[in-house]
C-alpha cells in the first residue's frame, strides 16, 4: 500500500499543474458575485442610500422579471441583516412601497433562520427556537402586505412557502401557497425549490415524494428552464442527507444518474464558462459528480462555473468558498494521481477563458533593503523582483514563469506568500503581502516564516467581528511597533471600498505607499529605478550563494557555468542507481519504516532532478 501511495504522490507532483491549469485562479473566485446593477445597489445600500435598490426592484416589477426580482430581493435582504439603515429610510419615505415591503418580509425570514442556525432541530436550543418562531410571526403581516400591493408577483409566495416550512404549517396550507405561486408564474424556480425543501425527508415529506415532485415539474418545464435542474437538487439533497449510503443497492441510484444527465444537458444549453444564470445548478452538479466519483466530469463543470461559486450547496459542508476551492483542488489531485508518471495529461479545451484580468495581484512591502531581502530569498523556490521603496524598505513581487519549479508545485497557491514564508525565516523584520482581485483586497503579515495576521476587505461583506479585528490590529501593532492599535482596528472594520482601506492600512503602519499601478498589470515593479530580478535557484545553489555572497550585495545571477567533468557525472549517476534501488527496496520491504523510505525517495528524486537539469543545460550549450 505504501508503494501505491508513493506512486500516486509522484504522479500528483508531476501532473498537478497541468490538470485544470485553465481554471480560474483561486483568488478570483467569488461567492455569489452580483451582476453590475445589483452590485451598485448593494454598495449604495451599505453606504446608507436606498435609491439604487428602489429603482432596481421597481424595474423588475414593471417588466415582470420575477426570477431576477427574487434573486435581488434575497441579496438585498441579506445585506440589510448587517446594514439596515437604508431599508428603514426607504420604508419611512414610502411605507406602502411593494418593493420595500418585499425586502422587509424576506429580511424577517433571514433574521429568523440566522437565530435558529442550520443545525438539526434536536441540536437547536429552546431559547433559539422561541426567538425563531417569534420572528416568523412578525413576518406574517408583512408578507401579506407585499402580496396585496403587487397581486401578480410570485415572489411573496416564495417567501410564504419558506415561512410555511419554518412554522411547520400543515400540508393544506403548503398546498394553498404553492397553488397561489403557480397561478402567478407556474415556472418560477424559487417557488419550486422551496416546495422541494418542504417535501424532502428531513422536513415534512420523503425521498420518494421529493423525487416525484422534482421530476414532474422538470417534465413540464419549457426548454432551457432551470427547472430541468430541480431533480438535480433533489438528488443532491438525498445524497447529503444519506451520508453513510444505503446498506444494499441504492434505491434512488437511477434517479440520481438521470438527474445528473438532465443537468449536464441543461448546462450545455447555456453560454460558456462563467455564465451567471447557470452558476447555481452548476455548483450543485459539481458537488454531486464528486459524490458519484466522476472527477473528470466534475472538472469540466468547474471550468463552466468559472469564478461564480455559490453559497449553496457548499454551505452544507462548511465555509462555502473554502469548501468550493478545496473540492476543486481535490478533483485536480484525484485526476493527476491517475495519470501515468510518463503519460500526458488530457488536453484542456481548445477555447479556454482568459482569466488574466481576474487573476490576483500581489506585492509585498518589506522593511529591509532589496539586497538583504534578495539574500534571504535565495532558496524560496520562486523568481522574484525586488525594488527599493525608500530608505531601508523594499517592494517584492513574483516574476511569472512558464513552468513552476518542483518545490513551488508543493507550496500553496499564492506564490508570494509562500516565498515570504521563506525569506522572513530567521530574519528580524516582517513582511506585509498585499493582494488585490476584483471587489476584494487582502493583507497577510508574516514574521519568522509564519503567517501571524491576515484580513480581507470585501465589497459586500459585513463589518467583521470586533474580537477578530482587535486581534489582527494588536498583532500588526506589535510587528510594526505602534503604541495604539485602535486606528488600525478602525480601518480593518471599514466596509465598502477595499482598495482604499488597504492603502489606508499601509499608511497607518508607517510603510511606504502601495506602489503605483498595483491591481492593474501583473508585474508593476519593473519601472521602479533599481528594480532587479532574482532567478529561481535550486536548494544547493541557493545555499552556496548564501555563503558566498557578500553582505549588502545582490546575489549573482546564475549562469550556465562550465561543462561538468566526467567525474561529476559518474559520481551522481552511481549515487542515483544505489539510492534509487534502496528506495524501491524500502517501500517494498515491511521492515523499513515510512520515514526512511520517504527520505531515500526524496534523495533519489533530487539526484534525478540534478542530472536532468544538467542534461538539458548541456543540450542548450551544444545548440
Amino acid at each position: 500500500m505504501r508503494l501505491v501511495f508513493l506512486v500516486a504522490f509522484l504522479r500528483i507532483l508531476r501532473h498537478r499543474d497541468a490538470v485544470g491549469a485553465d481554471l480560474a485562479p483561486d483568488e478570483a473566485v467569488a461567492l455569489d458575485p452580483p451582476d453590475a446593477p445589483l452590485g451598485a445597489a448593494l454598495a449604495a445600500a451599505a453606504a446608507g442610500d436606498h435609491g439604487p435598490a428602489r429603482e432596481l426592484l421597481a424595474s423588475t416589477r414593471v417588466h415582470a422579471q420575477w426570477e431576477r426580482r427574487d434573486a435581488y430581493v434575497s441579496r438585498l435582504a441579506r445585506t440589510a441583516l448587517h446594514h439596515d439603515g437604508w431599508l428603514d429610510a426607504w420604508l419611512a419615505e414610502s411605507p406602502d412601497d411593494p418593493d420595500g415591503l418585499l425586502v422587509v418580509a424576506d429580511l424577517h425570514l433571514h433574521q429568523a433562520w440566522k437565530v435558529r442556525t442550520s443545525a438539526r432541530a434536536k441540536d437547536v436550543e429552546r431559547d433559539r427556537f422561541q426567538a425563531f418562531f417569534a420572528l416568523l410571526e412578525d413576518a406574517v403581516p408583512v408578507i401579506g402586505a407585499a402580496a396585496e400591493r403587487n397581486p401578480s408577483d410570485p415572489v411573496p409566495w416564495r417567501i410564504a412557502l419558506t415561512h410555511a416550512r419554518g412554522v411547520q404549517a400543515p400540508r393544506e396550507v403548503f398546498d394553498a401557497y404553492l397553488a397561489e405561486a403557480g397561478s402567478r408564474d407556474p415556472h418560477h424556480f424559487g417557488c419550486h425549490a422551496q416546495a422541494l425543501q418542504y417535501l424532502c425527508a428531513k422536513w415534512y415529506g420523503s425521498h420518494e415524494e421529493m423525487f416525484r415532485y422534482a421530476e414532474r415539474i422538470a417534465a413540464s418545464a419549457p426548454p432551457g428552464s432551470k427547472l430541468h435542474a430541480l431533480p438535480l437538487q433533489a438528488a443532491l439533497e438525498y445524497r447529503l442527507s444519506e451520508e453513510d449510503g444505503p446498506d444494499g443497492p441504492d434505491p434512488y441510484g437511477p434517479k440520481v444518474d438521470a438527474a445528473i444527465t438532465r443537468a449536464l444537458d441543461l448546462s450545455e444549453t447555456y453560454a460558456g464558462a462563467g455564465d451567471r444564470e447557470a452558476a447555481g445548478f452548476r455548483n450543485e452538479l459539481a458537488l454531486l459528480l464528486i459524490t458519484q466519483d466522476r472527477p473528470a466530469e466534475a472538472l469540466d463543470v468547474f471550468r463552466a462555473i468559472g469564478v461564480h461559486a455559490t453559497e449553496y450547496p457548499w454551505n452544507r459542508l462548511g465555509d462555502p468558498r473554502t469548501e468550493f476551492l478545496e473540492a476543486r483542488s481535490d478533483v485536480r489531485l484525484d485526476l493527476a494521481s491517475g495519470i501515468p508518471f510518463f503519460g500526458r495529461p488530457p488536453e484542456p479545451p481548445a477555447v479556454a477563458p482568459d482569466w488574466a484580468e481576474l487573476a490576483p495581484r500581489a506585492v509585498a512591502i518589506v522593511p529591509a533593503p532589496p539586497a538583504e531581502v534578495a539574500q534571504a530569498a535565495l532558496i524560496c523556490g520562486f523568481s522574484l523582483r525586488t525594488a527599493p521603496a525608500g530608505e531601508g524598505y523594499s517592494y517584492v513581487e513574483v516574476v511569472p514563469e512558464a513552468a513552476r519549479g518542483r518545490r513551488a508545485a508543493l507550496l500553496p497557491e499564492d506564490p508570494l506568500t509562500a516565498a515570504a514564508e521563506t525569506f522572513t525565516t530567521g530574519e528580524s523584520w516582517p513582511a506585509l503581502v498585499l493582494h488585490r482581485s476584483p471587489g476584494r483586497s487582502r493583507i497577510t503579515a508574516l514574521h519568522q516564516g509564519r503567517q501571524t495576521a491576515t484580513h480581507t476587505w470585501d465589497t459586500e461583506a459585513p463589518a467583521p467581528d470586533h474580537a477578530d479585528v482587535r486581534s489582527v490590529a494588536e498583532e500588526l501593532s506589535r510587528l510594526y511597533r505602534l503604541a495604539d492599535p485602535r486606528p488600525l482596528a478602525h480601518i480593518l472594520r471599514a466596509t465598502g471600498d477595499p482598495v482604499r482601506h488597504q492603502a489606508d492600512l499601509v499608511t497607518a503602519l508607517g510603510l511606504p505607499p502601495v506602489p503605483p499601478g498595483f491591481g492593474g498589470d501583473t508585474e508593476i515593479l519593473g519601472a521602479i529605478p533599481g528594480a532587479r530580478v532574482q532567478v529561481r535557484r535550486s536548494i544547493l545553489a541557493g545555499m552556496r550563494d548564501t555563503m558566498t555572497t557578500g553582505a549588502g550585495a545582490h546575489p549573482p545571477v546564475p549562469g550556465d557555468g562550465s561543462p561538468r567533468p566526467a567525474r561529476w557525472w559518474l559520481i551522481r549517476t552511481a549515487l542515483l542507481a544505489v539510492i534509487g534501488a534502496a528506495a524501491v527496496y524500502a517501500w517494498w520491504s515491511p521492515r523499513v519504516g515510512w520515514f526512511r523510505s520517504s527520505v531515500l525517495s526524496g534523495a533519489a528524486l533530487y539526484l534525478a532532478g540534478v542530472l536532468t537539469h544538467a542534461v538539458r543545460r548541456r543540450g542548450r550549450s551544444a545548440a
